[in-house]
């Protein structure tokens, strides 16, 4: 039976993981083999998503104090959340021309500086402003492959978005809807798996999929700012 300060070790190195799931989408994304570059970066936010409730319960800051989890945490999530998709969107050609160069260097300059910022979780685990999903945006903006024009506007609003008061939830640790949030996350992702599985084909149900779960999962927060919370019974 492993000790707790062996277990705690053991999320450290599940953490750590990310940065070779980054390396395999780097690496995919060079070659310009985006469906192979998208299914990693979705491995490694499962990963990510995995390994906070992990920490927790295994107290790591308790039991392995020489890593700092929270720092390997942000190290990953930057190359995984934002730069291999900025990368992405320049590379593709989706966004040509200098709508290219302003995208990419507003997501990885923006983003930068969102997530140094001390404000950026809420009091109920949310975050304040656009949470820098870079990933999640680019592999939408791939399947439903829209006008330049809409995915530039996108890419902007978003970009400004994460210096702003509006809330976006956390699916795992929001507490507010969560048994709607989670479920919606998890679609999120089967959803994206299938649009990779098929290449992103034009006519797969998985487009309507990533579609409507995107529009909860962004817009879930800001319908909680507008609709105060029922207070609750002593």
């Amino acid at each position: 039976m492993l000790s707790a300060r062996l277990k705690a070790l053991a999320v450290h190195l599940f953490t750590a993981t990310g940065a070779v799931l980054a390396l395999l989408a780097i690496l995919a994304a060079v070659e310009e083999r985006w469906a192979p570059m998208f299914f990693w970066l979705i491995v490694a936010m499962v990963v990510d998503g995995i390994d906070g409730p992990l920490a927790r319960r295994f107290e790591v800051k308790k039991y392995w104090p020489i890593h700092d989890g929270v720092v390997m945490d942000l190290m990953i999530d930057y190359m995984t959340w934002i730069f291999i998709p900025a990368f992405a969107l320049f590379q593709s050609g989706l966004l040509p021309g200098w709508t290219g160069w302003l995208c990419a260097i507003a997501i990885v300059y923006g983003s930068m500086m969102y997530m140094a910022d001390t404000r950026m979780k809420t009091r109920d685990n949310s975050f304040s402003g656009f949470p820098a999903a870079w990933n999640m945006v680019v592999l939408v903006l791939f399947a439903v492959d829209m006008n330049f024009w809409i995915s530039l506007v996108i890419v902007i609003l978003l970009t400004v978005a994460m210096f702003t008061n509006l809330k976006f939830i956390h699916p795992v640790r929001t507490g507010r809807w969560r048994a709607v949030s989670l479920p919606m996350a998890l679609a999120w992702v089967i959803f994206a798996l299938w649009a990779i599985l098929v290449d992103f084909h034009p006519q797969s149900w998985a487009l309507w999929g990533l579609i409507v779960t995107s529009l909860y999962l962004g817009g879930a927060g800001i319908a909680q700012q507008l609709i105060p919370a029922r207070a609750r019974r002593a």
